[in-house]
């Protein structure tokens, strides 16, 4: 599986971006994901689980996220968003999108940027 982010950028303290991440396979088979994950890595931080969704529409959020992230998905186009409103200088990070945990695929990762 492939996946590849998109949307990061600079945005103030209070504004919002959308993330998205789009999957692919290079093989004929059919795309089945499970779940969805999204993470993050500020500098000199571990990375940390944002958010997850499954192809039933489960959604659960970290801690420090709920109520201003919305992960939601389109099975069909085999995308995930991240929608991400009041945003704050903390969630400055590297953003990447996962499936599969640990050892299943990783995007390239994006760059969000809360300037204060």
């Amino acid at each position: 599986v492939q996946l590849v982010e998109s949307g990061g950028g600079l945005v103030q303290a209070g504004g919002s971006l959308r993330l998205s991440c789009a999957a692919s396979t290079t093989s004929a088979t059919v795309l089945r994901i499970a779940a969805y994950n999204w993470y993050r890595q500020a500098p000199g931080k571990r990375r940390e689980l944002v958010a997850t969704i499954t192809s039933g529409g489960l959604t659960n959020y970290a801690d420090p996220v709920k109520g201003r992230f919305t992960i939601s998905g389109d099975n069909a186009e085999n995308t995930v968003y991240l929608q991400m409103n009041n945003l704050k200088p903390e969630d400055t990070a590297v953003y990447y999108c996962n499936v599969g945990g640990n050892f299943g695929a990783w995007g390239q990762g994006t760059q969000v940027t809360v300037s204060s």
